[in-house]
Formats: structure tokens, C-alpha cells, sequence
């Protein structure tokens, strides 16, 4: 009597995969972020991460209450332009180096990534999976600080707001975001140790950046246009106009020129980040 023939693989519960069957790249960077993100929301990290949004928030409302500036009090353009635009950009700093600072270096530091890489995981899923992550929890940040302004903005103005111009920073800020996320990604996969990823990332970010741009600017006097902190002045636009490219000695990028910037830096920061992690060794 012949042998019975294979049957196909069953179906999953949830009809989207054979069981049994390895899922694809893009599906394993899926629940890779899926499961990073989760990991993440129940960490102390993003419990500090709230607290910083919530400090920040806190010393806003405490010194509108208590000064009452006229210029800040009386109109939302000058409101959402002073504190969105300084308060993004320091969070992405923070959200960037909280969530993403080990992502790759950890799995050499805590030796999770002999585990991991042990399974039919491709790295570059590994790699999407965890920016998306990092991506996704820093956003939220974003989004839960500008919720935050707009209920304290309903205090002074009612419900008069900006919504075209807040809508373009807001989707500003996140291609800064994203640069800033491959620039530290590109770190945390250089070092393996996930102190030294953050240490460089917070320094550069922080001051390193600026005063870079500053002497660029100061002593040669050229546009410090391959610098992303340089391009990260379009997200306050949509409040304030675009400036002048060039005056008095002061460089301004334009729309397409720090959007051009911002999304050169994240897909060289990525990819050479990627590479990176591609060809490190768990030895």
C-alpha cells in the first residue's frame, strides 16, 4: 500500500499564515515591533519618558499661569510657535536616545542577541522591527505633549487654533524624527555597548551639533547644510515664515532643503547602521 501523500501545512487561527511556515522579512520586522513596542510601554523607559513630557508641561502651564507673557497669552501663532517647536525638538532628542539607544547595542551588552539570532529571523527584520518600535513610542511622545498644549492652549484662546500650521510642524517634526532615530541607531549598531551609543548620540544632539554649526558658520562662513540639527528650523515655519536664506551672516534653510536633509541623514544613517549590525559577529 502507497505512502499517504503530505498534506499542505493548516492553516493559522487567524488564517494569515500556514502554521509552521516562516513568515516573510516584512512580516518578522512586523512582530519584531510589534513585541518591541510592547516591551517598551511596559518599561521604566517609557514611564520616563512620560514623566519628562509631563515635567515640561507642567513648567509651561506653571509660567503662562503665573507670568501671563502678552505675546505668548494673546496670540496662538506665538503660543504654538515657542512651545511646540522648542518642546518637539528636545523631546526627540530624549524620546531618540530613551528608545532607541540600545536597541542594537543591548543585544550585544545583555547577550540577547545570541538568543535571537539563533531563530530563522533575518537581521535587516530585526533591525526595521526595532527603529518602528523606537519610532512608534517616540511619536506617541510627540503626540501626547502637543495634546497637552492644545488642552492648556483652550485656556487662553478657546477655540481659536492653528491647525493648518501645527498639522505641517507636527509632520515636520517626524521626518526630523525619523533622521535623528537613524542617526542613533547608526551609533547603537557602531558600539556595543549601549552607554557609549547613548553618551555620543546625547552629546552630539544636545550641543555637540550646534556649536559645530556655529563654528562652521563663524570661522569658514560656508552653509552648514550637512548638519541635521541645521535643518531641523523648518519645523517652526509654518508659525513664523520662511527667513531669509542668507543674511547677515546667518544661514536659514529653506522647506526643500531641510526636508532634503533630514531624510538624506535618515536613509544614511540607516542603512549604514544596517550594514553595521549586518556584519557584526555574536562571538
Amino acid at each position: 500500500m502507497s505512502a499517504p501523500a503530505a498534506t499542505a501545512a493548516a492553516p493559522a487561527p487567524d488564517g494569515r499564515a500556514p502554521l509552521g511556515a516562516i513568515p516573510g522579512s516584512f512580516r518578522q520586522a512586523l512582530l519584531m515591533s510589534r513585541y518591541q513596542f510592547r516591551d517598551y510601554l511596559r518599561s521604566r523607559r517609557f514611564v520616563l519618558m512620560m514623566a519628562i513630557v509631563a515635567v515640561l508641561s507642567v513648567i509651561i502651564i506653571a509660567v503662562l499661569a503665573h507670568y501671563r507673557p502678552p505675546g505668548l497669552t494673546t496670540s496662538t501663532t506665538a503660543y504654538y510657535g515657542s512651545f511646540w517647536v522648542s518642546g518637539s525638538e528636545l523631546l526627540i532628542v530624549f524620546s531618540g536616545i530613551i528608545f532607541g539607544g540600545d536597541a542594537i547595542a543591548g543585544e550585544f551588552q545583555n547577550k540577547t542577541g545570541y538568543f535571537l539570532m539563533g531563530l530563522p529571523v533575518k537581521r535587516w527584520s530585526v533591525y526595521a522591527g526595532k527603529y518602528m518600535a523606537a519610532y512608534l513610542a517616540s511619536a506617541i511622545t510627540l503626540v501626547v505633549y502637543l495634546v497637552i498644549l492644545i488642552a492648556n492652549g483652550t485656556i487662553y484662546f478657546g477655540a481659536s487654533f492653528p491647525a493648518g500650521a501645527v498639522f505641517d510642524s507636527f509632520l515636520l517634526s517626524l521626518v526630523y524624527l525619523s533622521a535623528l532615530l537613524g542617526t542613533v541607531f547608526l551609533f547603537s549598531s557602531l558600539f556595543k555597548t549601549s552607554l557609549y551609543a547613548v553618551l555620543v548620540v546625547a552629546v552630539m544632539f544636545l550641543f555637540g551639533f550646534s556649536i559645530l554649526e556655529a563654528l562652521i558658520v563663524g570661522l569658514v562662513g560656508i552653509e552648514p547644510w550637512f548638519i541635521v540639527t541645521y535643518a531641523n528650523a523648518v519645523i517652526g515655519y509654518p508659525f513664523s515664515g520662511v527667513p531669509i536664506h542668507h543674511a547677515f551672516g546667518v544661514y536659514n534653510p529653506t522647506y526643500a532643503e531641510g526636508i532634503a536633509i533630514m531624510i538624506g541623514y535618515f536613509l544614511g544613517t540607516a542603512l549604514a547602521g544596517f550594514v553595521l549590525f549586518e556584519r557584526e559577529e555574536f562571538t
